[in-house]
C-alpha cells in the first residue's frame, strides 16, 4: 500500500513535533484492529489510547500521535490528539479533489454508503466510512483517511442528538448530501420525528457552496426539509415513486434472489437488476441513482455497478446453517434494529421458501413509546407468515405478549439463552430471521451459527 502520511506532513498539518520519522499507510485508533503500518492515534475516550503505544508498536504500528510524554520510538506529539485528528481530517480533505458525498438518515445509511462505493469505484478511486465509522472519531479517521489520488469520498454521517450532524458535516463538508428517510429512531433523545428531522436536516450546515441535497420523496418528513434546503439555495434532488421526483420508481420485480427496478432520471429509462433482496433496496437504489445523477457520472454504467451490491454482514447476508443436523436459512440482520427496519426485514425474509421463524432483540432509544412500538410488530410478523418468534430482553416481552399464542417461542435474556431456545425450535427448511439492536449481542449468535464447529461446541449438555 502507498504511503497516506510522512511523519512531517503530519507534524505539519496538526502543528505538532516529529519524534523519530515515519511513513503510515493508514490511520488506527484500536490496536485490536491495528495494520502494520497504520498511525496508531492516541485518543482519550473511555479509555486512554496512551495506555496503549506498545501495544500499538507491537502491533506494527509505524508511529504514534501522542500527548504526552511516552516512550514510543516514533511519533507527532500534540497538546489534544483528537483536535489532531480533526486537523488531520481537514487537511487531507484540501489536499484532495475528490467529489465528497455525505450520507445520513434514521434507516439504511449505511447500506446505502456501501452501494455507493461500489457504484462509483465503476468511475475512478472511490473512499468509504469503514463499518459504521460515522460519529465524531470515525468521521475524521475516515476523512484523514482518504488518499490524495481519491476520485469520490463516500461518508457515513450518524447522530443520535441535535447539534452532531452540524458538526460533522462541517468537517467533511460534502458537495453532495443524502438524507435515505426521517423514521422513528433515537425518540429517547427528540420529542418527536419532526426534531429528528430537523437534526438529520443538518448534515446540510456543510455543504459545499453549489451542492445538493438528496431527499426520499417519499417521507412525512421531506417537505420540511425541501424548505430548509431551500433556505440554504441547495439543489434539491427527490427520489421515490411519484412521477414529480426527480428519480421516479417506475415498476419493479421482487424475488427471493434480488429483484429489478425500473427508473425515470431526466427523461430517460434506467433499468437496474439487484442482487440482494427486498423492497427497501429498491429506494436505496434510486438512492444511489440520484447520487450518480447529482455527480453527473453515465447514469447507464452506475445502474451496471449495482448489480454487484451484496449485503454487509450482519445486514441482511444469508447463510446455509446446520444445527443438530438440521439445515436451514439464516438471514443476518443482527447490527442493528428499529421499527422501520425490523419491518423491512419481515417482508424480505417472506420472500424465501420455508417456515419463517424469527430470534428478535430489544430495539434501543425509542423513548416513552418503547412498549408499544415493540407491540406493534406482532401484526407485519403475522402478515409476513411468520411460524414462530423467540425474543430477547425485557423489553421484547411486550411483543411477545401481543403475539398469538400459537406464534410464541421461547422468552430470554440473551444470545446465549435465544441458541438453547432455537434448538429446540429450528426444523429441517426453516428460514431464520436474527434482528435486534447492536447491544443485545445477536451478532455473536449469528457469527456463531455460520460456523459448524462452534455450533457443535455450543450445544453440548443441551437435552
Amino acid at each position: 500500500m502507498s504511503n497516506l502520511w510522512t511523519s512531517d506532513d503530519i507534524a505539519k498539518a496538526v502543528s505538532g513535533h516529529v519524534k523519530g520519522s515515519f511513513e503510515a499507510t493508514g490511520i488506527s485508533i484500536d490496536t485490536r484492529n491495528l495494520k502494520t503500518g497504520d498511525l496508531f492515534v492516541a485518543i482519550k475516550d473511555v479509555r486512554d489510547g496512551h495506555d496503549f503505544i506498545k501495544a500499538a508498536f507491537t502491533a506494527g504500528a509505524a508511529g504514534v500521535l501522542a500527548s504526552q510524554d511516552n516512550e514510543a520510538p516514533r511519533g507527532v506529539m500534540v497538546d489534544d490528539t483528537l483536535q489532531a485528528l480533526r486537523d488531520m481530517a481537514q487537511a487531507a480533505r484540501a489536499r484532495c479533489q475528490a467529489i465528497r458525498i455525505g450520507v445520513t438518515g434514521s434507516v439504511g445509511k449505511t447500506s446505502v454508503k456501501d452501494a455507493l462505493f461500489t457504484l462509483f469505484s465503476a468511475f475512478g478511486n472511490a473512499h468509504k466510512s469503514q463499518k459504521s465509522f460515522n460519529n465524531h472519531l470515525g468521521a475524521p479517521i475516515t476523512l484523514a483517511s482518504m488518499p490524495q489520488d481519491t476520485n469520490y469520498g463516500i461518508f457515513e454521517l450518524g447522530m443520535n442528538h441535535a447539534g452532531e450532524l452540524t458538526d460533522l458535516s462541517g468537517l467533511v463538508q460534502p458537495h453532495i448530501a443524502l438524507i435515505t428517510n426521517v423514521e422513528m429512531v433515537h425518540l429517547a433523545n427528540f420529542e418527536n420525528v419532526e426534531a429528528i428531522a430537523r437534526a438529520k436536516a443538518e448534515i446540510m450546515d456543510g455543504v459545499a457552496f453549489g451542492g445538493t441535497i438528496i431527499l426520499n420523496g417519499d417521507n412525512d418528513q421531506t417537505p420540511l426539509i425541501q424548505d430548509i434546503a431551500k433556505a440554504k439555495n441547495l439543489r434539491v434532488l427527490t427520489f421515490g415513486h411519484s412521477d414529480d421526483h426527480d428519480v421516479t420508481i417506475v415498476s419493479t420485480n421482487s424475488h427471493a434472489m434480488g429483484g429489478n427496478v425500473r427508473l425515470r432520471i431526466a427523461a430517460q429509462q434506467i433499468d437496474v437488476t439487484l442482487m440482494v433482496p427486498g423492497e427497501h433496496w429498491f429506494m436505496n437504489a434510486a438512492a444511489c441513482m440520484a447520487a450518480a445523477y447529482a455527480a453527473g457520472v453515465d447514469l447507464r454504467k452506475a445502474a451496471m455497478a449495482l448489480r454487484k451490491v451484496t449485503a454487509p454482514t450482519g445486514r441482511g447476508d444469508v447463510s446455509m446453517v446446520n444445527l443438530d443436523g438440521k439445515s436451514f436459512t439464516l438471514i443476518d440482520e443482527s447490527y442493528n434494529a428499529n421499527p422501520a427496519s425490523m419491518r423491512a426485514a419481515f417482508a424480505v425474509a417472506s420472500l424465501k421458501p420455508g417456515r419463517k421463524i424469527a430470534i428478535l432483540g430489544d430495539m434501543g432509544e425509542l423513548g416513552p413509546d418503547e412498549l408499544d412500538l415493540h407491540a406493534a410488530l406482532a401484526q407485519p410478523l403475522m402478515e409476513t407468515g411468520f411460524a414462530r418468534v423467540i425474543v430477547v430482553g425485557e423489553t421484547m416481552r411486550a411483543l411477545r405478549g401481543a403475539l398469538p399464542q400459537e406464534i410464541r417461542g421461547g422468552c430470554v435474556d440473551d444470545a446465549g439463552q435465544a441458541l438453547e431456545a432455537l434448538a429446540a425450535e429450528v426444523q429441517d427448511g426453516d428460514v431464520l430471521l436474527i434482528k435486534g439492536s447492536n447491544s443485545m449481542g445477536l451478532g455473536a449468535l449469528a457469527k456463531q451459527l455460520k460456523n459448524a464447529d462452534k455450533i457443535k461446541t455450543a450445544l453440548k449438555g443441551i437435552g
